[in-house]
């Protein structure tokens, strides 16, 4: 099956990234783009830091927004939010119908995250799922030379490739995780900071 379809330059693009891990409930933050170039509007929602509910809240706040039949693409900043509440992109994908990409900075050390979720009595469940996202890809989009890294459920390379590169306009990091990092960091600390 080609999951690689034609990607328009006004392409609407949901991007989710988390807040500081100050409280028991974690703000999630999305932000909707056209491209890279232009915010249509601002979603928010909570979940459990260190919970479990990561991917039902976050199908939630998308199919309850007025953008979800608009929306063609997830982004999010890795597979885990608010701590180890990990994102299972298959059933994001599944339950949205919206094909997810999956960016971070830098590759995922599997040994540390495998021995950190040994704490948790559900930690194998949760690596399960984090082992179903798939192959990890290094992509460099151009900027600075430095490489991000990639993974995806409903989408071939090409697309996701030609989407990543489309929204890196500033940064190696997508805009719409980019504004959406900004968005929760700035609401939780007065300010913007760090990186997405």
């Amino acid at each position: 099956m080609n999951l690689d379809f034609h990607v328009k330059p006004e392409i609407r693009i949901l991007g989710i990234d988390d807040s500081s891990l100050l409280n028991e409930k974690v703000m999630i933050v999305g932000t909707v783009f056209r491209g890279g170039d232009w915010i249509d509007g601002v979603l928010r929602s909570e979940i459990t830091r260190d919970g479990i509910d990561s991917t039902e809240v976050i199908v939630t706040m998308i199919k309850n927004s007025r953008h979800y039949g608009q929306l063609r693409v997830i982004m999010l900043d890795g597979i885990t939010y608010g701590g180890f509440n990990v994102v299972d992109i298959e059933e994001l994908y599944r339950e949205t119908g919206l094909p997810v990409i999956v960016v971070m900075r830098s590759c995922p050390d599997f040994e540390k995250i495998r021995s950190a979720l040994r704490h948790f009595s559900d930690g194998e469940a949760r690596w399960d799922i984090i082992k179903k996202a798939g192959k990890i890809e290094k992509l460099f989009t151009g900027r600075n030379g430095t490489p991000i890294y990639v993974q995806k459920a409903g989408i071939g390379a090409k697309s996701a490739e030609k989407i990543i590169r489309l929204t890196s306009i500033r940064s190696s990091i997508p805009e719409p995780l980019r504004v959406a990092h900004m968005i929760a960091t700035g609401i939780i600390f007065g300010e913007s900071r760090g990186k997405a």
